[in-house]
């Protein structure tokens, strides 16, 4: 009885977070409005231009509010108060197809501490984003003289809304009325609305915020082709030498065969055939390395997964849907996790299973929870939009308790009983065979430069695209690239008769990792105008985050190539 109640408590969690992370509820994403019907002006964030997540309420600043107070509530998602979404009501009352001529709503009382604030705003480049019906408006607080002496806001909101049958498909905001900031007067705000007929569908609304012209320049399309180019030489080039060499290796071998014991004796035995009792050895620290090997796994299924959805569905038309989506996909794929790390350590003989299965679940949460958190400290000390609520911490915690664990533990239970067996092709020897005195350290130094060069030309050719469908391609490119490489490198391990191939495997893949954070070195200094210790320490502590899952994915992808190439030469092979 505690049994089913312990799972009908998660089954309830689950549905809860499921029902939390999807965004506001479908009936107010119909997105119709009859005549004269409310239409919401929500105020979002403001922020320096250069430093994109450093943001701040938008009545942060001393703005003042419309006149209209009632509103009806607004549900917030977990991806948006984690991306830091603060939509707060501006109080301008706008009426569908009702045009509003230019009207004052409020006045500021411009003292010197308000008059400092705007200045230091002006300074920095804020600018601040609204919303209506969910779609994303963009404006800027002021601008300076060419002396930067004095100082401008923009006082005058320019409203203009394309609208079709029933629906709102445009919207474009014109700044005007610059007012200089002289302390200890009163300025007032004001606002106009325009409505206008439009052929825009309600379904490509947002394609004005695309990038029209990426499919325009030939050095994209020629990216791409040089990119598949790429592979395709590479997987001929490895399949080529791989076939050919192991074509001879067994010949060799059955040669050797045909041999007495007196001549094999006396003959020079050397290759990969020598280490068949030793290569299917468990790795070193095996506890760490499965759980490693199933968190890998399961982030490749996520990133899979979320593509495919995204490519589906326009994720990016709901704001902190693409998040949302790639939580609760990350807990859902929890199994995956559990089942690869478990099978793995029940085949390498583990016998805590219970200790690596907790190991394996809450790897990447703690990782990801343990940069968050120290990245909020700094948040919640510039006061930004990005300090994520305790609320919010709890709900994140309640699934990584109530959801990741109980599906983790469900995955592991499959993964030892279905797949947990060592089935290798051949026997493991009682005494490990020693390594030759072969300066082995430098194929491995190889191995990880060959793989670190071929995986982030691959990666990082696409680093400013923003199609899911070439997202997937560069997934795709990143797999076989990773595999292939790894193949060859184990290939050169194990001939060198070193038959600890798994961290070789593993790491070779995964170092591609050390190449992305040291580009984001660079992307940042050359590439992007950021400063400060929020912006610095947000950008460098997401991206050794994103920089360590990726090296995890890859290791995985690398380890599970290449431990079927092994497994596939071991058994064409005859062994005493």
């Amino acid at each position: 009885m505690m049994g089913s109640s312990r799972w009908k408590i998660a089954v309830v969690v689950f549905l809860s977070v499921a029902e939390m992370l999807m965004p506001i509820e479908a009936d107010e994403h119909e997105h119709t409005y009859t005549d004269k019907e409310e239409v919401v002006l929500w105020m979002n964030t403001v922020g320096p231009y250069h430093n994109r997540q450093e943001t701040y309420k938008y009545f942060s600043l001393p703005f003042c509010v419309g006149t209209k107070k009632t509103i009806s509530h607004y549900h917030e998602t977990l991806g948006e108060a984690l991306q830091g979404v603060e939509l707060e009501f501006s109080g301008l009352d706008i009426k569908f197809k009702d045009e509003v001529m230019q009207t004052t709503y409020c006045e500021i009382e411009l003292d010197k501490a308000k008059r400092d604030a705007f200045v230091y705003a002006i300074k920095n480049h804020y600018w601040y984003q609204m919303y209506i019906d969910d779609l994303p408006i963009w404006g800027i607080v002021g601008e300076a003289d060419e002396n930067g002496e004095d100082h401008y806001l923009w006082t005058y909101k320019k409203l203009e809304i394309g609208f079709n049958g029933n629906r709102i498909v445009d919207v474009n905001l014109t700044s005007e009325g610059k007012v200089k900031l002289v302390p200890n007067t009163r300025i007032a705000m004001s606002y106009s609305v325009k409505w206008k007929k439009s052929d825009v569908k309600f379904e490509d609304r947002f394609d004005k915020y695309l990038d029209p012209s990426f499919f325009q320049h030939r050095i994209h399309w020629f990216s791409i082709f040089n990119s598949f180019m790429m592979v395709i030489f590479l997987v001929g080039l490895v399949s080529m030498i791989l076939m050919r060499t192991l074509r001879k290796d067994y010949a060799r071998y059955s040669k050797e065969e045909e041999m007495d014991d007196m001549d094999r004796d006396l003959g020079d035995e050397y290759g990969w055939k020598q280490v068949h009792g030793d290569v299917f050895r468990p790795s070193s620290h095996p506890m760490i390395f499965s759980s490693l090997i199933g968190s890998g796994c399961q982030i490749f299924s996520v990133s899979f997964i979320v593509i495919v959805v995204a490519m589906v569905e326009d994720l990016y038309t709901e704001r902190g849907s693409m998040l949302s989506t790639a939580i609760f996909v990350y807990a859902a794929t929890s199994p995956v996790n559990g089942y690869f790390g478990g099978s793995l350590y029940a085949k390498q003989g583990g016998r805590r299973w219970i200790k690596q299965m907790f190991i394996g679940a809450f790897l990447i949460p703690a990782m990801v929870c343990g940069t968050a958190f120290f990245i909020n400290f700094i948040a919640m000390y510039y006061h930004a939009s990005r300090a994520i609520p305790f609320g919010t911490m709890v709900a994140v915690c309640c699934i990584c308790l109530f959801v990741i664990l109980p599906l983790n533990l469900v995955g592991t239970i499959l993964g030892r009983n279905l797949s947990g067996q060592p089935n290798f092709p051949c026997r493991v020897n009682a005494v490990p065979r020693p390594i030759p005195e072969k300066k082995c350290w430098k194929w491995k130094c190889i191995v990880c430069l060959f793989c670190r060069y071929f995986i982030f030309t691959s990666f990082w050719a696409y680093k400013i695209y923003y199609v899911y469908g070439f997202m997937m391609l560069v997934l795709v490119i990143l797999c076989i690239v990773t595999v292939c490489v790894t193949i060859v490198c184990t290939y050169f391990l194990l001939n060198a008769e070193d038959y600890r191939w798994q961290w070789t495997s593993f790491l070779s893949a995964a170092s591609t990792a050390v190449y992305v954070y040291m580009y984001s070195f660079y992307y940042y200094f050359f590439k992007t105008k950021m400063y400060g210790l929020f912006q610095t320490s947000f950008y460098f502590g997401y991206m050794a985050v994103f920089s360590t899952s990726l090296g995890i994915m890859c290791g995985a992808v690398g380890y599970v190539g290449t431990s079927a190439f092994v497994r596939k030469i071991y058994t064409n092979v005859k062994i005493d």
